[in-house]
């Protein structure tokens, strides 16, 4: 099966990542909770964006030269959305039109956004729990250190609509998790 990874990059963002590389130096992701930026992944210069305990490093993007400075580009959410994304493959693409907020690739008339697909179950356990607080993904069957109670570690528990509006908030991304459930659900059947 190869590497195990929790993210991934299609061949196109590839090009772009090393482009804005190429003009602002290292880069690093933060995945979007929502709302104002639609759950869009934000690229931003290595540390422009700060992040701390409450965050949760999913991985690095290979873009195929890992030689060049600044190589790999790290994926990171917030540790409350990874309760809710933790089962998910997030691969990143790039497609034409505007996003929002202050992604370095909105000037560019592009915006990245995600593909997810729900992660194996031999997938699941060969990855083990996600790194908080900037530390390396743990190894299989490891908890990170760090990473607080066993919230990065289980699955999520389903929500009834009101629990899932106070949990992460505003009508857009509750919509949003409706359709996405909706889709699950008719998958299951």
């Amino acid at each position: 099966m190869g590497e195990l990874s929790r993210v991934a990059v299609t061949p196109e963002a590839a090009d772009l990542l090393r482009r804005l590389r190429g003009e602002h130096g290292p880069l690093m992701f933060h995945q979007s909770g929502g709302c104002c930026d639609g759950s869009s992944p934000m690229c931003y210069p290595l540390g422009e964006f700060a992040t701390g305990p409450s965050d949760v490093l999913l991985g690095s993007l290979d873009l195929g030269d890992e030689a060049e400075p600044g190589g790999a580009v790290p994926v990171w959410m917030s540790a409350a959305q990874f309760e809710y994304w933790s089962h998910t493959h997030l691969t990143i693409d790039v497609v034409p039109g505007r996003g929002g907020g202050f992604s370095l690739e909105a000037p560019l008339g592009v915006r990245f956004l995600i593909r997810s697909r729900l992660l194996s179950e031999q997938e699941m356990a060969g990855l083990g729990p996600a790194a908080a607080q900037g530390r390396a993904p743990a190894a299989a069957g490891q908890k990170a250190e760090g990473s607080g109670p066993s919230a990065l570690t289980r699955l999520p528990q389903p929500l009834d609509n009101t629990e899932h509006a106070r949990a992460i908030g505003g009508h857009v991304v509750v919509n949003m998790w409706l359709r996405w459930i909706s889709r699950l659900e008719r998958r299951a059947r």
